[in-house]
């Protein structure tokens, strides 16, 4: 059975307008598609404004809140997901991410969906590769050890609960975005706000960690080629260029003019800075650290991976990282995240790279 979007197709987007389901959403739309976005009830919508969609809220933790949401729908992208650093209310990850994403997926394949392209997290993959310079692939089984959080834990378990339903027989493909970088990255996520630190000047300093930097447009492309290409039951990483901290700072400062960090901290040095303020700000004052534990955990490991099998299996493309990280810090900057001390300092400069689709 073929599965390429055809204009006028009916396609349901959880989490639509979160940084990433809003890329699909809008690569969605570039196909001519209808486009049902269902929201949390309360989310800020802003990324969806001015797109031609069908708005819903639907509350995923509940199951008949689903019912009737996927009449007539051909494909369904699960996006929608809880993320987030010291929760005063851990079971919450579990109830959206875990049970959420069970209610997501069971709906729609009941409901005759063809195909459900589920977005995962390159966090529920193994880096034992990484400790000797290799990128690490979807075969990499995961070290529970860096599973830091709620977040990665439930993750992981969502992904083990959703591959089951995939072995019973639902149409799932799976995606496994790495740091995704570009516009619309309101809250911000986490690869996000080191743009953001960098460009207000609240980066005194790195460690020396490496990641992989992947433009969100060409994500969003990566889940439109796996709901046309993957096989069912199959992983896909989609992800970008791997680069170590102090590359991506001189990329940054290449393309706004900004001095780069060249103050390195060792390794420990987030992880000690996160123990401390959780214990003083979160275990003591009760309130949310300010640099936290988890995110402290992911800043000292490093995060390369292999995304081989997107690209010879999917046709998956990705532009440079610099690419990336221009069209992030330019969004920033645009939309008043940025001092106007620090605006008054940029001196723009394009990359050349652009878009590979």
């Amino acid at each position: 059975m073929s599965h390429e979007l055809q204009s006028g197709d009916r396609v349901v987007v959880t989490g639509a307008s979160g940084f990433i389901g809003s890329a699909v959403t809008r690569a969605l739309l570039e196909r001519n598609v209808q486009v049902l976005a269902l929201l949390e009830p309360g989310a800020d919508a802003s990324n969806l404004e001015g797109l031609d969609v069908e708005r819903r809220n639907v509350d995923i933790t509940s199951s008949t809140e689903l019912d009737g949401v996927f009449n007539e729908a051909r494909y369904c992208f699960h996006l929608a997901a809880k993320f987030g650093f010291w929760p005063k209310d851990p079971s919450s990850f579990y109830a959206v991410n875990v049970q959420g994403s069970r209610n997501v997926v069971s709906a729609a394949a009941e409901a005759g969906v063809e195909r459900i392209v589920y977005t995962s997290t390159v966090a529920t993959l193994g880096l034992w590769n990484t400790k000797s310079g290799s990128p690490s692939n979807e075969d990499d089984v995961a070290d529970l050890s860096h599973l830091y959080g709620n977040y990665k834990q439930t993750k992981y378990v969502a992904e083990h609960e959703v591959l089951r339903l995939a072995a019973q027989g639902a149409p799932v493909v799976l995606v496994l975005p790495t740091m995704p970088h570009g516009p619309f990255d309101q809250r911000p996520t986490p690869s996000g706000k080191v743009v953001l630190d960098y460009l207000n000047g609240r980066m005194p300093g790195y460690v020396d960690t490496a990641m992989n930097v992947t433009h969100v447009d060409d994500l969003a492309q990566g889940h439109l080629l796996a709901l046309e290409k993957g096989a069912q039951g199959r992983s896909f990483i989609c992800g970008g260029e791997n680069i170590s901290m102090a590359a991506l700072l001189q990329k940054l400062s290449s393309v706004t003019g900004l001095p780069a960090a060249e103050r390195r901290f060792p390794s420990l040095f987030p992880v000690i800075a996160g123990r401390v303020s959780q214990f003083v700000e979160g275990d003591l004052l009760r309130r949310e650290p300010r640099v936290p534990l988890e995110a402290a955990q992911m800043a000292a490991t490093t995060m390369t991976f292999d995304d081989t099998r997107a690209r010879t299996e999917l046709g998956y493309r990705s532009r440079p990282a610099v690419s990336a990280l221009y069209d992030s810090a330019r969004w920033f900057v645009e939309n008043s995240y940025v001092s106007s001390e620090r605006m008054s300092l940029l001196a723009w400069h394009a990359p050349d790279e652009t878009s590979p689709f």
